[in-house]
């Protein structure tokens, strides 16, 4: 049976990091990531560890056509963009355009800023915009969605309607610094509406009959669903 203190423990993350993660990370990605460290919200960058399941998957189904909901300094919308094809096109929606600006040279040095159509927007208006053009209904093969936690069942609403049955959609830190397995009246005044929100979004995720669903516990934990109806 495995141990799950050594499973979540520090040593072990950097393990495979420096083993699996760090010696595949693309040199855009890489140079990105090291130009973000210095940001005061670094942390809300995606994991690496994460980045690579994500890579993997956008390879597995070979999305074309993908929406990214929280862009910030752009780890993941460069992951993606690096990883579809010269011809794909990914629809990024951010409220703060300065953040995404901190990693647009390393996106243009890297020769894919054309795959990326930018909005600097709150989601949910342009979300509703784009389905109210039933084209747009089932048009994406992939969304990925690291913004605010309490909009993340409205963004679902949204999103399991703009992609295609078959597709994937991915949300980052559904496990929230582990608080989500904590009782609630141990767990910082601060973290517990977001801790709230986040356990919400998994309950009800787990009884959607749309998707199919697995939490891989990655970097801040990933919840990966694949929409079936």
């Amino acid at each position: 049976m495995a141990n799950p203190k050594l499973l979540q423990s520090e040593d072990l993350s950097k393990y495979i990091l420096h083993t699996v993660v760090y010696p595949r990370e693309p040199e855009p990605l890489k140079e990105l990531r090291c130009a973000s460290a210095g940001h005061p919200f670094s942390f809300y960058g995606t994991d690496p560890d994460a980045g690579q399941l994500m890579a993997m998957l956008l390879k597995l189904i070979q999305a074309k056509r993908t929406i990214e909901v929280g862009v910030f300094t752009g780890y993941s919308l460069l992951l993606t963009a690096l990883t579809i094809p010269d011809d794909g096109k990914i629809t990024a929606i951010d409220i703060n355009k300065e953040a995404y600006e901190i990693g647009l040279p390393i996106i243009q040095k890297a020769g894919v800023e054309h795959k990326i159509n930018f909005i600097h927007s709150p989601a949910l208006p342009v979300l509703d915009n784009l389905l109210q053009d039933k084209e747009n209904e089932g048009s994406f093969d992939f969304a990925y969605v690291d913004a605010d936690k309490d909009n993340y069942l409205n963004y679902h609403e949204r999103l399991v309607k703009l992609v295609k049955i078959g597709g994937l959609l991915v949300y980052d830190n559904v496990l929230w610094g582990g608080f989500v397995a904590m009782p609630l009246e141990t767990i910082p005044e601060r973290k517990r509406k977001r801790t709230t929100a986040t356990m919400e979004f998994n309950k009800t995720i787990a009884a959607d009959p749309r998707v199919d669903i697995s939490i891989a516990p990655v970097g801040d934990g990933v919840l990966i669903c694949r929409r079936v109806m």
